[in-house]
């Protein structure tokens, strides 16, 4: 299905590149409701940091009762603390399918993008559209950085750059996809 989108899209624009960008388009529309639950989750979480750092202070010693009274916490102020990773989970087979449509598909062997991607189903050879995903995320996670664990929110700022490592070798049209996601979502 990806594929047919992709070509749709592609019929539209001829090129690959400005396909990818509306078919992420099209899906942030299509999650747009999830996107906003996730976000009041997250400001939710937030909201509720001071107490969660109160919580923990006073029950350190006592790992089971502070799970106890963390759950009693979400539970009175309906918070569910992984409401925010709903967008994300929805995004992995529509992920994974563009990642196949891209390593598999003829069609987008040698599929120009712009300037310097000559190639949508190869790395970017300069590395430039996965450090600006990175700094784009890195951007994004501060934006929305929610934890009360100085651990936690050390480990959700190593995120950015985990992905960018990873995504160094990833397809230039996968990379393409998830910073667009990800400048649309900071919108």
């Amino acid at each position: 299905i990806a594929l047919q989108v992709l070509n749709f899209f592609y019929r539209l624009t001829a090129n690959y590149g400005w396909a990818i960008i509306l078919f992420t388009m099209v899906i942030q529309v299509i999650v747009f409701s999830f996107t906003i639950k996730s976000f009041k989750a997250q400001a939710a979480m937030k909201r509720l940091n001071p107490l969660i750092k109160e919580i923990q202070a006073k029950y350190k010693a006592d790992p089971k009762r502070l799970n106890i009274e963390m759950l009693n916490i979400y539970k009175t102020q309906k918070v569910n603390p992984l409401g925010g990773c709903l967008p994300m989970i929805l995004q992995i087979p529509i992920f994974w399918a563009l990642f196949n449509a891209l390593r598999n598909t003829f069609e987008l062997r040698g599929a120009p993008w712009i300037f310097w991607v000559k190639d949508l189903s190869v790395h970017d050879p300069f590395y430039i559209l996965p450090i600006v995903m990175g700094v784009g995320m890195l951007f994004q996670q501060k934006m929305v950085s929610v934890s009360a664990d100085p651990a936690q929110a050390k480990m959700m700022y190593m995120m950015p750059v985990i992905f960018t490592f990873m995504f160094l070798k990833f397809p230039a049209g996968l990379v393409l996809y998830w910073l667009t996601n990800s400048v649309i979502s900071m919108i």
